[in-house]
């Protein structure tokens, strides 16, 4: 305890390193010397009544009033920091630093530096924001709530530096490298700037305890409150590029912000010719991701053209300063977690596993189990890589990822023989003809206007064979047959964790006859299964209404005597196309759910396609229900009949004139990393 209260109180104490200022919000004039803010959560108030009253002018005024308080009170904040730090007699006393000192001495003079520091931050405050200053600096929880999750700029529609970067990547896609450059320099430093923002905001007053915690005795004595605040100040620091990367009105920040931005920018500077500056962001790249299979490729590449090795040149300079003290803070915090029981969600995917004390890697695996995939620490997704993969017998890998141009894709042929096909055609094709088409009643597709859409779900299949509409062989194939995929998707591409299925469907797209001439549009529209995808910035937000429980997906196809009709993946513009897949019977594209695989279904422009589509998710709690249903469902029959049997005394004959293809083992299937196989137990 001792030891990190000294080591966090050093670090608050001592200057911070250098860092961009941040600029003023695009368009707001800054408040003029000498001027003394307003309240911004008064102004916000204000700003948002008059919103509500539909009185649109002076909204406007009073919300971009709110911003300029908010940014001049964050840059007094900022700037008090800098000044005391720098103040002379603020350097920290040789005992604290590590030389000789007497037992207990070292107390007394932290304290008497933190008594200083206060006393000069109140008299700064005062001097710029005149008597009281200090006060003003105390932004209520429910403001800094409401600028953390950009509320004002989403009432001005403000974006400025998403703007500046969604104009970099349009230039770029014109090849027009050489304008894109500034926008996307511009778009990272605001960034860096805005984040440096967003720390100076963590280290506000800390927040009263409630009163029910102080009647139970439970306030921390003075060293765990010291501490408390430290830890929560760097919780709050390290939630800051979560926070830029959020844009306004999405709930969910930017993947990856930093990196992709410096991915930008090596591939602008090479495009120009700037090989220099190109190796300096490449280089950056690899401090956040030293195994970049791109960026280090990009590297040599670099490298060779430059020829000879060029002295000084490195990793830019703003992202080596950001990475070290973000691990400096990373480091910490997990040293609090391991030895005072506190929390930490890690929102970086690029930590170091080696930040990980050993002790805690297993908790944090165990705890991931009950959660879905996105809660569990991203840093830890590193360590899980694909194995090999036992395959069905008779099944065979035809393309994988790296043959079908993207991650996490596969084409595996053999799943059904033809007579599975057609026993699951004929159940599609009575289930339509007794109108159950679930939510579509047999119309046309809520894709486009050329196509009928019938899709057929297990639970409606069962009831159907219930109630003698459908045949139960085809009912009772369709659940086995779902289970197979399922069985095939976890040992492809999640042995080490169990998937289950979210939702079965079998569906059918028929081309409408005379409406296919010069057709332009698509069977169904180019989208990712459990993010909405933005072509404009090749982003994929996942929120609702995506499903954003689906992790894996597949699609086996039951015929191929149609035109049209092909899947396809593209890049995430949804125009550049990656690969293409051609269905036919037994043939299962199974991939990841997410934004890295875009796909779409050409427009199918005579006769019909049907397939059995399936999405699994790793969160038991969107287990689909309707499987467990349909098969209770079906064995009541049996058990009614054997029941019957046994009353009669009579032999109980043969139920199933086709009985179910017997199940089949697995076979071994080595990964293209080359690596053995290991010894599994057959599933």
């Amino acid at each position: 305890m001792l030891r990190l209260l000294r080591l966090l109180l050093l670090l608050l104490l001592l200057p911070p390193p250098g860092s961009p200022e941040p600029s003023e919000p695009p368009g707001l004039a800054p408040l003029s010397p000498g001027a003394l803010p307003q309240a911004p959560d008064l102004l916000y108030a204000d700003g948002l009544r008059a919103y509500a009253a539909g009185a649109w002018a002076r909204a406007v005024a009073l919300l971009r009033e709110a911003l300029r308080s908010q940014a001049a009170l964050g840059r007094t904040r900022r700037d008090c920091g800098a000044s005391c730090a720098a103040e002379p007699g603020a350097a920290l006393p040789a005992q604290l630093l590590g030389a000789p000192e007497p037992p207990g001495s070292w107390e007394t003079l932290l304290l008497r530096a933190t008594l200083r520091r206060a006393d000069c931050l109140t008299r700064c405050a005062a001097r710029k924001l005149g008597p009281g200053g200090a006060a003003r600096l105390r932004v209520g929880s429910a403001l800094r709530n409401a600028f953390r999750r950009r509320e004002p700029y989403n009432y001005l529609q403000r974006a400025y530096y998403q703007a500046a970067y969604d104009t970099g990547l349009e230039l770029l896609g014109r090849q027009e490298a050489g304008l894109a450059l500034p926008r996307l320099e511009e778009a990272l430093q605001a960034s860096l700037a805005q984040m440096e923002s967003c720390r100076a905001g963590c280290e506000g007053p800390e927040e009263q305890q409630g009163a029910e915690e102080e009647e139970a005795g439970s306030s921390p004595g003075l060293y765990e409150a010291i501490a408390g605040h430290w830890i929560r100040v760097l919780q709050c620091r390290q939630r800051c590029v979560a926070d830029t990367a959020t844009r306004p009105g999405r709930s969910f920040p930017v993947p990856d912000f930093l990196p992709s931005q410096l991915r930008r920018l090596y591939e602008a500077h090479a495009q120009v010719g700037n090989l220099s500056q190109a190796v300096e962001n490449v280089l950056s790249v690899l401090l956040f991701y030293p195994e970049d299979e791109a960026a280090k490729s990009a590297l040599t590449q670099y490298q060779a053209e430059l020829g000879e090795p060029r002295p000084g040149l490195g990793p830019r300079e703003d992202i080596q300063r950001f990475i070290l003290r973000s691990l400096g803070e990373k480091r910490q915090l997990y040293y609090a977690m391991e030895h005072l029981g506190t929390s930490f969600e890690d929102p970086d995917s690029w930590t170091p596993v080696s930040f990980i004390p050993e002790a805690l890697r297993e908790k944090l695996r165990e705890d991931q189990e009950t959660r879905p995939w996105d809660h569990e620490p991203p840093q830890l997704k590193s360590l899980t890589y694909w194995k090999d993969v036992l395959l069905l017998e008779g099944v065979t890998l035809t393309h994988d990822a790296t043959q079908l141009n993207g991650s996490e894709r596969a084409v595996l042929d053999g799943l059904l023989t033809p007579a599975e096909c057609g026993v699951l055609l004929q159940l599609a094709k009575d289930a339509a003809g007794a109108g159950a088409r679930s939510g579509y009643r047999g119309r046309r597709s809520p894709h486009t206007p050329h196509e009928h859409f019938e899709g057929l779900t297990v639970l409606k299949a069962a009831q159907l064979a219930r109630a003698g509409t459908v045949g139960s062989q085809g009912a009772k194939l369709l659940l086995e047959v779902s289970e197979r995929v399922r069985t095939l998707t976890q040992a492809y591409f999640s042995p080490e964790r169990p998937l289950h299925l979210s939702f079965t469907h079998l569906v059918c797209r028929s081309a409408i006859e005379g409406e296919q001439e010069q057709r332009m549009d698509l069977s169904h529209p180019v989208h990712a299964d459990n993010c909405i995808l933005e072509p404009d910035t090749g982003e994929c937000w996942r929120e609702p209404p995506a499903y954003t429980y689906r992790d894996y997906s597949g699609l086996l196809y039951l015929n191929d005597d149609f035109q049209g009709g092909d899947l396809f993946f593209t890049q995430p513009n949804a125009l550049t196309v990656t690969a293409q897949v051609r269905p036919r019977c037994g043939r299962l594209v199974a991939f990841s759910s997410g934004g890295e695989n875009p796909h779409g279904v050409w427009a199918v422009t005579r006769g019909r396609r049907c397939a059995l589509a399936l999405w699994h998710t790793w969160a038991p709690e969107h287990k689909e229900q309707e499987w467990t249903e349909a098969k209770e469902l079906l064995k009541e029959p049996e058990e009614e009949e054997e029941e019957d049997e046994e009353e009669e005394g009579g032999e109980m004959p043969s139920r199933d004139p086709s009985p179910e293809p017997p199940s089949r083992k697995f076979q071994r299937v080595q990964d293209k990393a080359g690596k053995p196989p290991r010894v599994r137990e057959e599933l």
